[in-house]
């Protein structure tokens, strides 16, 4: 059986249909499932993240309005999106670098061969070094630049 968590997320995605936006309330999802609007916010900030191809708005007032949008278009569009998501972050986890390399990669920006040499790059054993996810994030963000100019 799928956990709470799958569910919320299986349940939004079903909204989208022919849209690429959607606008929810925090407060009737919690309410619809019985629990509270952070276990809403947990689903929204793990599964539809940037590196998941998602960009999340929220409103002010409104009961905890929300806007979940798939990024969609080209290299062009996703690219400089990406970059601004990853340069708001403190640092970069392994995990979460993982995840957009692979979203790169499903999205035919880079090769498959390209995502490996990436994720040898920017992983553990290669930042053996104190503060390891604020340097992984230094160099995600020059792949990206890079990306961005070829």
């Amino acid at each position: 059986m799928a956990n709470i968590s799958d569910t919320i997320e299986q349940f939004i995605k079903s909204f989208f249909g022919e849209s690429d936006s959607i606008q929810l309330s925090r407060n009737d999802l919690a309410h619809y499932f019985g629990v509270s609007p952070s276990q809403i916010s947990y689903v929204l900030t793990t599964r539809f993240s940037v590196d998941k191809g998602y960009v999340i708005e929220s409103k002010r007032g409104g009961g905890g309005s929300v806007t979940v949008a798939k990024i969609v278009g080209t290299k062009e569009d996703f690219l400089p999106e990406l970059l601004k998501q990853t340069d708001a972050l403190d640092a970069l986890t392994f995990n979460r670098a993982v995840s957009m390399v692979e979203r790169l990669a499903r999205d035919g920006i880079i090769t498959d061969g390209e995502a490996s040499i990436v994720k040898s790059a920017i992983g553990d054993r290669a930042l053996a070094v104190p503060m390891a996810d604020a340097l992984r994030k230094n160099i995600f963000k020059e792949i990206l630049v890079g990306l961005i100019r070829r």
